[in-house]
């Protein structure tokens, strides 16, 4: 018999060199080849509830068989699934992947080994592969099932939901009512019902793929998510439960999580019998002891739980898997299990850089075809089996037999075909970070030279508090149950490399290859839209209403919930700020109704036989704005609202952190006193919408009328609060900026106006230093980026601005763009990246001197502020701590909080510019939300994303349905352009964003929408200098 080729295994297929780098194997060493020796017979439960049986040699590694199931799934991410079976004592144990099979599993004709999801990622979205994240959603109906996963009765009907979506597609009732009947999704089903069938009904249209990313993203969220429980005792006795998450150890008291130990905080976890210890990293203030201990029922469940911990830390924190220890020459102490396979860092690299192939699957539940999913034929779907026998010779991999009717064996080779060819190396590999897969911002340079090291992971320095470089495009924090903060992150791991449809499974930030348009759709989507400026108008204002709408919510919902569940907030503010808000959400929840039901009869997609009289928006806007005058007493009171929250958190250190915390959620993508002005800057976009419409429209058309009239209406709301506006801006500007700085206490003061801010190079002895200035009316602040977690900027010097003069020196210094500022009591010399930016500076400084030379004079309380170079003891218990434990503890005002490292203050810094208070009021005006299709440099494929822009910031969201960006762009510093014919984009309204290297190219969908974009950036990245814009904005003098 000749020798048959060596074929790849489900490890082989994710990188791995033959069966080499299993950690507990000296370097270099391989596993044996499996010898040919009798064969049992192992009986699978799938996760779709069918049972398999697999036929594996005697002495054959656990590995084997967890490779011949991912085999016969093409599961290309096994890496997160395990097999489980009950031991000799009931208790439910793992597989393991290094031991033979039979010295572990000793009946196999009488044990039932189940294929379970073993590790749970933080966020669906780094599951690339839609056959990975329908097993994940079969493991929650599961879980929900067993009552493993409890949550409330709105959360388990809205997970069903979402589960009868898939199975049964769109909601009809006699066919929900049946199927519910028959299948029973959680215990006392019956009494939810109803509610599961009226969240069924909004999910009309939903594909199945789309239903399993909708209930992950519900379920992950869900305390007792992936949670499975091992009972324990305390020291004092007191009965909990351990469980193990990717974030670190987490603590139960019955379902509710009572504590958590990070794995940042955790130096050492062993066992000792039935002992379970866990040896902290000492902390600063000793708060709390430093080894835990936990009683368990025995030595093996005890060790047990000790593995599944080790296999944790090592996947979801190390980048690669751990290197063995040296044999010892005599004896040997302690247990020698160590975790064997790729981590999730090495599984994301390998699908990213697209080293597998698609496959496609059938889901057994569903009634319906999934975009992707295959079905097989009718005459082959219960006759089919496939059969997986260990041949005779030692090369040949196991072979799965499905004993569901007809056997059917399938060759070498046919099983061959369905494998995916090998990984390529990656040339580069990271570090280890808590638990996230991070890329910088420097690498997104390499993104857009080479396709193939995209989103490549690469460790970054935490001792210095600050994360990253220049921020280019900057993922917004992404923890999760816990996991640490990070403020500068770059793009997702990328979803499904050759999708070739829109759907939320496919995050548009990641590999270009996730979403490719083709121009024949494109084509065909643009010929079935009205092309009438007028209806690009109307849908500008639906765009931008469910951003605004989305903002609302922040207060509404999320800001409401985090403070409803402490009593740090005192009632009288809770209820002016809710008060004030609620009645807003709820008029603009339908106004955003009914401009969406105008535009789909615009658009032809309702069942009207009368287009021309819905051809039009001035009427709804009339109607709307008209009725939105009985709220103008709610927006009296945002100044209010404003002045109090600010009070109640100087007044109260819990309210404080509690604000700050908050500020560091996802969903909480802008300064949060920012949310508070959202309601009077929206009037303004109304405004100028109006202003478009009447422009456009000729007097004698059917909707001119309306739209004159409904520009009034808004014009008389802006004006009667225009002056309020003013004043909050102000007033949240520098209560913003006072977060950003440090060894000034009382920088919001009255009287006091924020001017510019922005980078500057002073000339001191050691030459040339760069230095943040912040202008305000009566003093310039220059500070320098602290070398602390809190990403914030160190006071050096104020100079008040009364008396002093400036002048430009050049030739004096030998300084290009240099001036010398004199004070009464000091002098400085600082120079400009440019003459522009000396300009603006010059302009903006004298102007400031002129105001305080006709003011009385430095003001006392001025002269209060704290002595810039003292250090506080609160920086000092900063710069002692470590970052990790800045980002597992953020409870004690005694530290300052992680700040966000993409604020306004760090671009300026970063980008070596500035903004002035000018520029911040433009760039309210403004903001523009909406769908553009992006690409990069070298990619070939134009990927669609839902586009926020505001605060000088493009947000970049999977769909306009998500509730936080996944990444953002801020703008300042790059320059907007036309591309060239020599850049081969050949594609109608398509602009250029590009800051040195960093190229990144945007498409609209109409002539429209795209000077909108145009108007909209070219506020961002090129700053107006003050007399150009005093002509129409002289109430914005300061």
């Amino acid at each position: 018999m000749g020798e048959t080729e060596q074929r790849p295994t489900a490890g082989s297929r994710l990188g791995a060199q033959e069966n080499a780098g299993i950690s507990t194997l000296e370097h270099g060493q391989k596993l044996p080849m499996t010898p040919p020796g009798k064969l049992i017979s192992i009986k699978i439960q799938m996760l779709d509830d069918t049972q398999e049986v697999f036929d594996v040699p005697q002495r054959a590694p656990g590995k084997v068989l967890l490779d011949a199931v991912c085999n016969h799934l093409n599961l290309v991410e096994g890496d997160y699934f395990g097999l489980e079976f009950p031991d000799h004592k009931k208790i439910m144990v793992w597989l393991d992947l290094l031991k033979p099979i039979m010295k572990q599993i000793r009946r196999p004709k009488h044990i039932v080994v189940k294929f379970v999801v073993k590790f749970f990622p933080p966020d669906h979205a780094q599951l690339q592969e839609e056959l990975t994240r329908y097993l994940f959603a079969l493991q929650v109906k599961q879980d929900l099932v067993q009552g493993r996963l409890t949550c409330n009765d709105t959360s388990a009907a809205l997970l069903i939901s979402h589960i009868v979506q898939s199975e049964i597609g769109d909601f009809d009732e006699t066919i929900d009512r049946e199927h519910l009947a028959k299948n029973k999704y959680i215990p006392q089903q019956e009494t939810l019902e109803d509610k599961i069938m009226e969240f069924h009904r909004s999910h009309i249209g939903q594909t199945p793929a789309e239903s399993d990313f909708q209930l992950l993203e519900i379920a992950r969220r869900l305390e007792m998510y992936g949670i499975r429980l091992h009972p324990a005792k305390d020291r004092e006795g007191t009965k909990i439960n351990l469980s193990v998450a990717n974030t670190g150890i987490l603590v139960f008291q019955g379902h509710t999580k009572i504590n958590a130990f990070n794995w940042a905080k955790v130096r050492k976890l062993s066992f000792k019998r039935k002992r379970f210890l866990i040896k902290l990293r000492p902390d600063v203030n000793n708060s709390f002891q430093d080894t835990l201990e936990f009683l368990m029922a025995s030595r093996d469940f005890c060790k047990s739980f000790w593995k599944i911990c080790v296999e944790h830390h090592a996947f979801f924190r190390l980048f690669e898997e751990p290197k063995p220890k040296p044999k010892p020459v005599l004896f040997t102490r302690g247990s020698s299990f160590r975790f064997s396979g790729r981590t999730q860092k090495q599984v994301l690299d390998y699908v990213k850089e697209g080293g597998h192939k698609k496959v496609q699957f059938e889901r057994k539940h569903s009634k319906i075809r999934s975009i992707r999913s295959l079905t097989i034929q009718p005459s082959e779907q219960h006759s089919e089996s496939c059969n997986f026998t260990f041949g005779d010779d030692a090369d040949s991999p196991v072979v799965q037999s499905c004993r569901q009717g007809k056997e059917l064996k399938a060759s070498t080779e046919d099983v061959g075909q369905r494998r995916s060819p090998s990984l390529k190396k990656s040339p580069k590999e990271g570090g280890k970070v808590d638990g996230a897969v991070m890329v910088t911002m420097e690498e997104e340079e390499e993104v857009v030279k080479d396709r193939t090291q995209q989103n490549r992971s690469q460790s970054q320095q935490p001792s210095t508090g600050s994360l990253t470089g220049s921020p280019h495009l900057s993922e917004l924090s992404i923890n999760s149950q816990g996991a640490p903060v990070v403020v500068n992150m770059s793009l997702s791991p990328n979803l499904s490399p050759d999708a070739k449809q829109s759907s939320p499974l496919v995050s548009p930030l990641l590999n270009d290859p996730s979403y490719i348009r083709t121009d024949d759709e494109e084509e065909v989507r643009r010929k079935r839209f009205p092309t009438d400026k007028a209806y690009f108008i109307a849908k500008e204002v639906s765009t931008t209403e469910r951003t605004y709408l989305k903002d609302l919510e922040v207060i509404t919902s999320w800001f409401q919930s985090t403070v409803s569940k402490d009593d740090y907030m005192p009632e009288t503010l809770k209820n002016l700020l809710f008060s004030s808000f609620e009645p807003l959400h709820k008029f603009h929840t339908s106004f955003l109704k009914e401009i969406e039901q105008r535009l789909a009869l615009w658009e032809g997609r309702s069942n009207a036989h009368i287009k021309g009289d819905y051809q039009r928006i001035g009427d709804v806007m009339l109607k709307n704005i008209q009725s939105m005058k009985q709220l103008t007493v709610h927006l009296r009171k945002h100044n209010e609202v404003l002045m109090e929250l600010e009070n109640g958190i100087k007044n109260s250190r819990k309210l404080e952190t509690l604000c700050r915390d908050f500020e560091l959620q996802k969903v909480c993508y802008l300064p949060l006193n920012t949310f508070l002005l959202r309601p009077l800057h929206r009037l303004m976009h109304y405004k100028q919408i109006m202003e478009r419409l009447c422009k456009h429209y000729p007097p004698n058309h059917v909707d001119f009328r309306d739209s004159r009239a409904a520009l009034a209406e808004i014009s008389e709301m802006v004006a009667q609060l225009h002056g309020s506006m003013i004043k909050m801006e102000n007033f949240q500007k520098l209560h913003e900026l006072k977060k950003d700085l440090i060894g000034i206490d009382n920088l919001a003061i009255p009287g006091r106006e924020f001017i510019r801010l922005g980078s500057l190079s002073k000339l001191s002895g050691k030459g040339l230093q760069q230095r943040m200035f912040f202008l305000f009316n009566d003093v310039l602040l220059y500070t320098s980026r602290g070398l602390t977690a809190s990403n914030q900027f160190k006071v050096h010097g104020q100079l008040p601005l009364y008396g002093m003069t400036i002048e430009e020196s050049e030739e004096e210094w030998g300084v290009p763009h240099c001036l010398t500022l004199r004070g009464q009591h000091q002098s400085i010399i600082v120079a400009a990246s440019t003459r522009a930016e000396m300009d603006k500076w010059t302009e903006d400084i004298q102007m400031a001197i002129d105001l305080a030379e006709k003011s009385s004079g430095p003001t006392p309380e001025l002269l209060a502020s704290s002595p810039p170079d003292n250090k506080s003891p609160d920086e000092t218990t900063v710069d002692q701590e470590s970052e990790d434990d800045l980002s597992a503890s953020r409870t004690s005002l005694e530290r300052h909080s992680p700040h966000r490292g993409n604020t306004t203050v760090h671009v300026c810094w970063h980008r070596n510019t500035s903004v002035s208070m000018i520029d911040f009021s433009i760039a309210v005006e403004n903001q523009l939300s909406g769908n553009l299709l992006r690409k990069f440099k070298n990619s070939n494929g134009w990927q669609k994303l839902w586009v926020v822009f505001t605060n000088f910031c493009m947000f970049f969201y999977k769909s306009h349905q998500d509730n936080h960006p996944l990444a953002s762009l801020p703008l300042l510093g790059y320059s907007l352009t036309i591309p060239s014919e020599s850049e081969n984009i050949h594609k109608d309204y398509v602009f250029k964003l590009h800051f040195k290297s960093h190229v990144y190219y945007f498409r609209a969908e109409s002539e429209y929408t795209f000077e909108r974009w145009m108007e909209v950036i070219r506020s961002a990245t090129s700053s107006a200098s003050r007399t150009h814009v005093l002509s129409h904005k002289e109430s914005r003098v300061y």
